[in-house]
């Protein structure tokens, strides 16, 4: 995978490490339930070596029934996004119904193969349509395109595969799949230093689409993890005389 997807700063930002592009060294995830499927995503972006943005939302809608998990260069996943969304808008207007996953899917890897020299993108496309239920497509770097019952990408993947392989299983239900990807993305957070935050989970299934959000100090903890605490300014604000105790 290249370097500035692993969260590792861009050549371009010289000895200032707040100048590079802004990238998400991340975690995306999408699996497979009996049902539709469910996404999630951490929400750090970062700029160089300091995080730009500790609550970003890396999952995108392209359609009512399709979305986009986004991982490596924000600006290009975003453009990738925008094209994507008004083509499939164009779609549906000549068809008289929704774009499916599949189409929604190709389109994304036709973009990222084509502009595969000047895109650092990797993207993980989810979705229900009435052809064939929940579909998870995967679309790394490069411009490649993979159906898999389950996808994980970004720099905390390489974290997770064991846990996957060992874990995912057939025919899930809508609340073991929404509680299996938030372990899985909060053991991202855990090791990765690129990824962190809080995590968001977008499912989709023939009933539309639900939303939810996981603060960061409610995610599951792993082996000798601290508790969460306090900032220095919240406990300020708290009025406590002597702020190292807690």
């Amino acid at each position: 995978m290249d370097a500035s997807l692993m969260g590792a700063p861009s050549a371009a930002a010289g000895d200032n490490p707040t100048s590079g592009e802004h990238r998400m060294g991340t975690t995306i995830v999408g699996v497979c339930y009996d049902g539709g499927v469910v996404l999630a995503a951490d929400s750090r972006t970062s700029t160089g070596m300091y995080v730009a943005n500790r609550a970003s939302d890396k999952i995108t809608q392209l359609t009512d029934n399709v979305y986009i998990c986004r991982s490596g260069s924000a600006a290009d996943t975003q453009v990738i996004s925008d094209y994507v969304r008004y083509f499939l808008h164009q779609h549906t207007i000549q068809l008289g119904q929704p774009a499916t996953v599949k189409v929604a899917a190709n389109l994304i890897r036709l973009l990222a193969y084509q502009n595969k020299n000047m895109l650092q993108a990797g993207m993980i496309v989810g979705g229900w349509d009435k052809y064939e239920g929940g579909q998870i497509f995967s679309v790394p770097l490069g411009g490649t395109i993979l159906r898999q019952p389950f996808a994980i990408g970004g720099s905390g993947s390489s974290y997770l595969y064991g846990l996957l392989d060992h874990e995912w299983k057939e025919g899930m239900s809508q609340e073991e799949a929404e509680k299996f990807v938030v372990k899985v993305v909060s053991l991202a957070i855990a090791r990765d230093g690129a990824s962190g935050g809080v995590v968001r989970t977008v499912t989709i299934n023939a009933d539309g689409v639900s939303r939810k959000f996981h603060p960061g100090d409610k995610l599951q903890l792993w082996h000798e993890e601290l508790e969460p605490q306090n900032s220095l300014l919240d406990i300020l604000a708290a009025g406590n005389p002597d702020p190292m105790v807690q």
